[in-house]
């Protein structure tokens, strides 16, 4: 296993059920980003994109136990 890996905080997830899976894996969390997620709307002949949620992922690294 590497010693670094990305943890998604699923769509029926909490930010700290996500952490306490990183944790049950051996992680701990380094960095967090986020990105909003689009979905493209079409009006007539134009194209409009609008954001849905906002995805959250953790990176996280092996912790020394």
């Amino acid at each position: 296993m590497s010693k670094k890996m990305w943890f998604d905080v699923e769509e029926q997830e909490s930010i700290d059920d996500c952490l306490k899976r990183m944790t049950d894996l051996g992680f701990r969390p380094i960095r967090r980003m986020e990105e909003p997620v689009f979905q493209e709307v079409r009006e007539g002949s134009s194209v409009k994109r609008e954001p849905i949620r906002q995805k959250i992922r953790f990176q996280g690294t092996k912790s020394e136990q």
